[in-house]
């Protein structure tokens, strides 16, 4: 790894770093008395902190880092062309090369007839876009809809518009009153539902939900249904056969535009191009960020049916609706290569050809007792932590603060992974390496994770 480009030593950084620095969903407090990390290079799935300790990035920058963190020289020649070319311009009533280069790329991965796509700086940005998108499609069609159905702790963003969309009561209750009218429906998680209920009845019991939630609301009041095709908070919730499909008759039933969060799951998380591809769920509106430019660079798309713009397609129409800096050229010049990179390193084919090694070494995980489900797909998975594995009990609220916070986050940490124990919803480990990951990564992660894991069991008695 190469010389880090600061002059200001580690105490200077760390120093700074108190007296200037917020950091996101932080508690600020937890540093009051202790260094805060401070992560100087990165390689390949591997970050190095100011110290000089390496950590295995097991949650690939909040699931983001597709290509890992190798690729910094080429992207960065890709942006300094831009620069030299054409720094800024905006998409407000003009174009150039670079956002229509990639509107074309995006549109010709994305699944069916997803062909329009408008930019903007991040995955908020993309699920507050999506909303408006739905709420003036309809409107412009001489229908007055405004309501949006999310899944219950579901995340989905924190702006305004996006929180409200949130099905996480913790993020939510600082800032209501929120935008109005979102309905929470059951998400897919099974592990706790009845074990004698087969899939096809679960899947008649969520859908079932959807259907009532819809009726309730008013049909004709409802704008967007809006999914992960894998829920992340929660714990990487898979859908059960037949669900997607069962959605989107409801949605087309009812008149209403699916949207499918892919702000994770697109651009090769789940080893497709997007988790609509893997899960044939045929959406309106496709959201997403992230994976787009492997996190290089803050840029989000909203990407949508043809059928949706057309309204906007005559005469004094418009989508209301514009961010300064999307379609930036010098992101979408980093999102390209990002592409480019990815098909010629062939990342989400290698995901598709490593997924089940990547979950029978992970699965090795559920011999400790401490360790109660693992679900997910791809590159995308959840442990989730129980107290007794027999009767499947979670924890308490007070339990879940001293195990996830007040040990296995710092131990894992200390251990060199970095991953996320969470417990938005229930309790769970959160992994999601770069997708340049192979088998001496998934080692090392399960290593570390059995490890500290069966330390906190020993810990809990």
């Amino acid at each position: 790894m190469s010389t880090p480009a600061t002059s200001l030593s580690p105490a200077e950084l760390q120093r700074a770093a108190h007296d200037h620095l917020w950091l996101h969903f932080t508690r600020m407090g937890g540093y009051a008395e202790s260094d805060i990390p401070i992560i100087v290079r990165g390689e390949g799935c591997y970050l190095e902190d100011a110290h000089g300790k390496r950590y295995l990035d097991a949650l690939a920058g909040l699931f983001a880092v597709q290509i890992g963190y190798s690729y910094g020289e080429e992207i960065g020649e890709a942006a300094a062309a831009q620069m030299r070319e054409l720094p800024f311009y905006t998409n407000w009533s003009y174009a150039h090369p670079r956002a229509i280069e990639l509107a074309a790329e995006v549109a010709s991965l994305a699944p069916g007839d997803l062909n329009r796509v408008f930019f903007c700086s991040g995955g908020s940005e993309a699920v507050e876009s999506a909303w408006k998108l739905a709420r003036q499609y309809h409107a412009a069609r001489g229908e007055r809809r405004w309501k949006a159905i999310s899944r219950r702790v579901a995340y989905h963003g924190t702006t305004m518009g996006a929180l409200s969309i949130n099905g996480i009561a913790a993020l939510r209750n600082p800032f209501e009153p929120l935008v109005p009218d979102v309905l929470h429906v059951r998400n897919t998680n099974r592990y706790h539902r009845p074990p004698e209920e087969s899939e096809e009845e679960f899947t008649a019991f969520l859908l079932e939900d959807l259907e009532s939630t819809i009726e309730a609301a008013g049909p004709g009041t409802v704008a967007m249904v809006i999914m992960e095709p894998v829920q992340n908070a929660g714990g990487a919730l898979t859908p059960p056969e037949g669900y997607w499909a069962g959605v989107r008759d409801i949605c087309d039933r009812h008149g209403i535009l699916l949207c499918a969060d892919e702000v994770i799951t697109g651009f090769g998380r789940l080893g497709a191009w997007f988790g609509s591809e893997r899960y044939g769920i045929r959406p309106d509106i496709v959201t997403s960020a992230k994976g787009l430019s492997s996190a290089y660079a803050a840029i989000g798309a909203v990407v949508a049916r043809d059928a949706v713009m057309e309204p906007f397609l005559e005469g004094s129409a418009m989508y209301t609706h514009g961010i300064t800096f999307g379609g930036h050229p010098v992101q979408a010049a980093i999102a390209l290569a990002n592409i480019e990179i990815m098909k010629r390193e062939r990342i989400v084919e290698g995901v598709a050809e490593r997924q089940d090694a990547f979950r029978a070494t992970l699965a090795q995980l559920l011999d400790l007792p401490i360790a109660g489900d693992l679900r997910g797909t791809g590159y995308f998975y959840a442990l989730e932590l129980v107290k007794d594995k027999e009767t499947r009990e979670s924890f308490s609220p007070e339990e879940c603060e001293s195990l996830l916070r007040g040990y296995l986050s710092h131990a894992l940490f200390e251990h060199g992974l970095i991953c996320r124990a969470d417990d938005r919803g229930d309790p769970v480990i959160q992994i999601s390496p770069p997708l340049v990951a192979g088998q001496a990564e998934f080692d090392e992660i399960a290593g570390v994770l059995g490890d500290v894991l069966a330390e906190a069991s020993t810990r809990l008695g």
